[in-house]
């Protein structure tokens, strides 16, 4: 059940950042990718910055949310240049 957990949060934090940032999201699977790695990536921001999620639903939803998004905006510049 924990895995199931673990994709719909992503999957909602994919969705959430591609439509914040584009205006669209980037489909079920894309939006799993983005928000699984975006919990990864707001893992280790907010380790740098030494703070902790609570490990809640909710806190994992904004830490992988602020990440897809750090993401997003990550490959954002990456394209530009």
């Amino acid at each position: 059940m924990e895995t199931v957990y673990f994709l719909l949060i992503g999957a909602v934090a994919g969705w959430l950042a591609g439509n914040f940032m584009k205006g669209s999201g980037f489909g079920v699977l894309g939006n799993m990718v983005i928000g699984i790695l975006g919990g990864i990536v707001g893992g280790y921001v907010f380790g740098l910055l030494g703070i902790s999620e609570d490990g809640s639903l909710l806190g994992s939803l904004v830490t992988s949310l602020i990440g897809a998004v750090v993401l997003l905006f990550g490959v954002g510049l990456l394209k530009k240049a």
